[in-house]
């Protein structure tokens, strides 16, 4: 029914935010011109006012206002306004968040934090170091590749994770000559605190003649080691444990290559030793950053809100290939599940130290530690696969990061 234009009315408007009661509107045409606002609830009130009144004066009749009508066609309006606005927060939020990838993690400005000229005895390269917070210090246990080309290990220590490395003065572990598993070396360690064993777990590539296999060692010192052997027929690479088991069996990501794909897989074990219920947890992107190979970097990292995962992604050019390092998210308490992965690269080769080297492009993370003085994570790489470098990050912007990117199904 129609209520004339000139009579002073009451009109209850509900939106998506908030509820108005508009009392006593003088609907007069004038109004829009005399009146810049007019209040609601005691507030003075600009936009409403427009809205309203372009909707007054869409009705014709000698000016009669429909009420049904006009509820209709500002429901109407307010559902385009949040498609809209929808609209423009589906291309802000990739650009919002591709903007603070790019900026997520800072180089430490002394890097290359440790290179062969470093050491204290002859090698020809440092790379892809294992890390941990141990008694006041940050611990690195580095890949050292000799003279003959085999690696093993050697510990570097530091009290502020970025200088003054104290280098252990002969390697730390090396490969036991006597075993088929490791008779050639052993390659980028992951380390892991084990809380129901009170120990330390590494986990290594043991090189030989049947190709690259997982293998473990616990240790409570770095000084000693016991061997606990391969833990997943090869080819695997890439692999860490998570520090307490999830309903009575531990996990491992790892990296086996299966029909020449290299993805990140995920195994179940009660006692480290017997291994199943395999599953891929990520795959590669065809035509992504991370198209060609994938692989875990640093050890998982709990943050209120799950497991944060840093890996490495590989795209092949027809040059040869860009090792780049993406994040994800995994379930606390259900790892197998992933909640959330990065579209794009949050660190890349760009310095020289990272894109000239034993091989060329590469940033390849392989610990992290998370600094309890300033919330900040180290990540420490292999840099060109010859020297090892630090990137730092703020551990809420990193958060903050991860729960902007896609969930995945």
């Amino acid at each position: 029914h129609g209520i004339p234009l000139s009579l002073i009315v009451t009109i209850f408007y509900s939106d998506t935010r908030t509820n108005h009661h508009c009392s006593q509107v003088n609907s007069t045409k004038g109004l829009l011109k005399r009146e810049k606002y007019f209040e609601i609830g005691g507030l003075k009130v600009k936009s409403f006012t427009k809205r309203f009144f372009r909707v007054v004066f869409r009705q014709k009749s000698n000016y009669l206002l429909n009420l049904e009508a006009i509820i209709a066609e500002l429901n109407e309006m307010s559902s385009k306004s949040r498609k809209d606005n929808n609209a423009r927060e589906m291309i802000m939020t990739p650009l919002k968040r591709a903007k603070l990838a790019s900026e997520l993690f800072t180089r430490f400005e002394g890097n290359p934090i440790l290179t062969a000229k470093d050491w204290p005895y002859p090698i020809n390269s440092v790379f892809n170091p294992g890390a941990v917070h141990i008694n006041g210090d940050v611990l690195l246990l580095n890949r050292v590749e000799d003279m003959r080309g085999f690696s093993h290990f050697c510990v570097a220590r530091s009290k502020n994770g970025l200088t003054d490395w104290q280098i252990d003065s002969e390697p730390t572990m090396e490969a036991d000559q006597q075993s088929h598993e490791e008779r050639w070396g052993l390659e980028d360690p992951r380390i892991v605190w084990l809380e129901e064993q009170k120990q330390y777990g590494i986990t290594y590539v043991s090189f030989g003649m049947g190709g690259p296999v997982v293998s473990l060692a616990i240790t409570r010192n770095f000084k000693t080691f016991a061997r606990l052997g391969g833990m997943i027929p090869p080819e695997d690479k890439d692999a860490c444990l998570f520090p307490r088991r999830f309903n009575g069996r531990f996990a491992l990501i790892h990296r086996p290559v299966v029909r020449g794909e290299a993805h990140i897989w995920m195994s179940m074990s009660p006692d480290l030793k017997h291994w199943g219920d395999h599953r891929v947890l990520l795959s590669t992107r065809y035509a992504h950053w991370d198209g060609a190979r994938i692989g875990l970097g640093c050890q998982p990292i709990e943050i209120p809100e799950g497991w944060l995962i840093v890996y490495h992604g590989v795209r092949h050019t027809t040059a040869s290939q860009i090792y780049r390092t993406g994040l994800a998210l995994l379930d606390k308490n259900e790892p197998w599940r992933v909640l959330r992965r990065s579209e794009e690269w949050v660190l890349g080769p760009r310095e020289d130290y990272e894109r000239i080297g034993d091989v060329s492009d590469v940033t390849f993370v392989t610990g992290g530690v998370v600094m309890p003085e300033t919330n900040q994570l180290y990540l420490y790489y292999g840099a060109a696969d010859d020297k090892v470098a630090v990137a730092i990050g703020d551990m809420d912007k990193i958060r903050e990061y991860i729960m902007m990117c896609p969930k995945v199904s």
